[in-house]
Formats: C-alpha cells, structure tokens, sequence
C-alpha cells in the first residue's frame, strides 16, 4: 500500500458499501457489532461449497483432504498474523464469547477456592458472565478494576489488586462501548509478576492495530471472526502450549480424542483436543481469507487514517447542541458513544435508520459501564477503515433532522 491511504479503493473490496437503505445510500456504522465482508470473503465461501464441500480430518478422498489442508493452512496464517510460530495454539472456536467460556471451564477446573479473578469495570458480558459461573462453580472470588470518569481504568487500582491470590486477569483490550484501548501489556507484566495468568478479549482490536501475542505475552487472547471481516459462527483462541496441556477439554466427542473405550478415553494432540466435533469448516477457511486480506493492508496507515476519522467525527458531533460523548480516553479507537440531550436513543437510532445510516443503540453488552454513568444506554457510531468523512456528515446530517422531530 502506498504511503496514501486510498479508503475509495478498498471501498470497492466491500460490495455491500453499496447498497441502499430505502432510496438511501448506506452508512454503515455498525463496524463493533459486526464488520463487513471483503470479495476475497465471499468468494471463498462460495468456492469451499461447490468445489471441496467435504469433513475434514480422519478422510482419505481427495475432497476431505482439500479441505482437511485449507482449514491448516488457514489455522497456520492466522497463527503467523497474531505472531504465534506454534500453530497449534491457536484453537478454531466459535467466537470470542465461546472462547472466553472455553478457558472459563477449563483452566478453571484449575483453580480451588478462595483463588482471585480480575476483570474490568469496562467488560462485554461475555467476559463478565463466564467468571461469574466459574466462581459460583468453584468457590472463587471476583474482583472489578475501577473505571474513571474518562472511561480510562485505574491502573494503580488494579495493581493494588494484584496478589498471589490472584490466578488470572481476563481484560479487554479495547472497550467495545467507549473505544477505550487499554494498557495491556503493562497490565500483562504485571499480572506475570505475582504468578497470575492473562486473557485478552481481543474482539475488537485486531481490526484496528497489530496484535503481537508474543509482545503483548498474553496467556489467552480471544477474537471472533466476523469482527475482522470474517463469516459469523467462528472464532480463535490462542492459548500458550504449556497451559493447554494442563487444562482438561471443555467438550467430549469426535476430533478430540486419540483412544475411546468404555473404560476410559484418552484425549488428542493439541489443537484437536479442544475441538469436538465437526468444526465451522468453512468459516474457518474464510476467517483465514479474512486475515489474508488484512496482510495486504498497511496497519499503520489504517491506524493513522482511522484516528483521523475519529477526531473528525467527534469534533462534528460536538457541534450538536445537547450532545454527551461517553469515553474520553486519551489512548482511544474508532468508537463514539452518545447521547443528545432531550431524546431516547432508541428513537434517534431509528429514525437514523429511515435516512440510511446504521448505528447501534442500547447498552452493548456493557450494562455495567451504562450504570456506571447513570444512562440506559447510548447511541455507539463505530467505524471501519471503509468509512469516511462523507459519511460521517452525512450523520450529522442525519442527526440534525432526527433532533428536530424529536425535540
């Protein structure tokens, strides 16, 4: 890619940018809940279904074994984007949610009670709920870092926290509702110096910036295919080897096992023994296209270029009369949370809706952050390297209008 960020030309990867809503032209906003499919996406889809459509593993036709070396290949790309060099630590899932529930279960059978769990103030239910059950389960105790006003999280707080009690630390790297990017890899280190594990729920940074596992020297980090442009229904853990040989599988059935007998089965090699069953073949295959298309992309030129959005949208939703921005971080994404003084943000969603622009509404799976700040929710605009200023007025646009029959 040239030093110029061309978001004209990689709109044309995207054949659904140009589609409208109504008789309007579509904006797309909606990029944290799900991001959209690039041509290299979708083709594949189509070619594994009606050229190698076959199970993999165990088959010795040529169609399984097609799709038996697709699925590795796929497996080793993702591997070698994340900066994995053992491709067996990446473990396909089913998205970030299954991923975090997968080490919830089975590093927890690990731990007795009394053991401590930290998570954040800043948490997607899915990375809240799972550590709930384990306690419940196991007699653990769950601990919260404090978050700021800003939507920044007390980080001398949660070193305070830190205690050889402390058996794992599950945080986000960045905040699905506020944008927030947080200092994981401080917290990593950390963490590593009173003999606790680190997660990283991931799902909404690696379509934003390069994600290092070996730099960043998380434990687990968790991504969901379809928010890096990706199909639904599959996902990646990456796990260190030396845990996952510890841990017990988190289900039983085909694919995971070397030996069954009705006295006792043994488990299979790693990445198998964490995936029974018959896999999301194609999506597996497709999230490794996925990877491939962000491989040709320059990270920092799309770092560079969403920054600018970001800054360009905020300063033009400031602009609104009433408006409230919720996250202020200093280290920040592509993610703006509102509210507009005087209206619901379900009633400005929708009617943003009419006029052809795609936003989400609610609290984002994030009700705690939303009780942090007193709201229901908030209207979140998230954007993608496709979006553009353009788009961003015509939001605004939008907005103006939908203020005016609101007010």
């Amino acid at each position: 890619m040239s030093d110029v960020f061309d978001v004209y030309a990689i709109r044309n990867d995207f054949p659904i940018l140009s589609e409208k809503v109504g008789d309007k032209q579509l904006v797309y906003f909606d990029n944290g809940a799900t991001a959209q499919k690039p041509q290299i996406v979708l083709d594949a889809i189509t070619a594994y279904y009606s050229k190698y459509n076959a199970n993999i593993h165990r088959g010795v036709h040529h169609l399984s074994q097609v799709a038996t070396q697709a699925y590795e290949d796929a497996r080793a790309l993702i591997a070698s984007c994340l900066g994995v060099s053992n491709s067996n630590e990446i473990l396909f899932t089913k998205g970030t949610t299954d991923s975090i529930n997968l080490v919830a279960f089975s590093f927890g059978e690990l731990l007795k009670e009394g053991d401590e769990i930290i998570i954040s103030a800043m948490e997607h239910h899915s990375n809240i709920v799972p550590w709930q059950m384990l306690c419940e389960r196991k007699g653990c105790v769950l601990r919260v870092i404090p978050m700021f006003e800003s939507g920044e999280l007390d980080i001398e707080a949660y070193r305070e926290m830190l205690s050889e009690r402390t058996k794992l630390v599950a945080v986000t790297h960045i905040s699905n509702a506020l944008g927030t990017i947080n200092p994981v890899k401080k917290m990593i280190d950390w963490a590593h110096s009173v003999g606790a594990k680190v997660l990283i729920d991931a799902a909404q940074s690696v379509q934003h910036m390069s994600v290092d596992v070996k730099d960043m020297d998380c434990d687990f980090l968790a991504l969901s295919g379809h928010k890096v442009f990706g199909p639904t229904g599959v996902g990646i853990l990456y796990g260190k080897e030396e845990l996952l040989n510890q841990m017990p599988p988190y289900q039983g059935g085909g694919d995971m096992i070397a030996t069954v007998t009705f006295e006792k089965t043994t488990y299979n090699t790693l990445p198998h023994k964490f995936e029974a069953g018959t896999p999301h073949i194609a999506g597996g295959i497709c999230l490794g296209k996925a990877f491939e298309y962000i491989k040709t992309l320059d990270m920092g030129a799309i770092q560079k270029y969403e920054s600018e959005l970001l800054e360009y949208a905020t300063g033009r939703l400031l602009e609104i009369e009433g408006m409230r921005i919720y996250g202020e971080a200093k280290n920040k994404t592509s993610v703006i949370s509102f509210l507009i003084e005087g209206t619901h943000p379900y009633d400005v969603g929708t009617l943003l809706d009419k006029m052809g622009i795609a936003v989400r509404t609610g609290h984002h799976c994030t009700q705690p952050i939303m009780d942090f700040y007193k709201i229901p929710g908030t209207i979140r605009a998230s954007f993608a390297f496709y979006n553009t200023k353009e788009e961003v007025d015509s939001m605004i646009n939008a907005l103006n209008r939908a203020v005016g029959m609101l007010k």
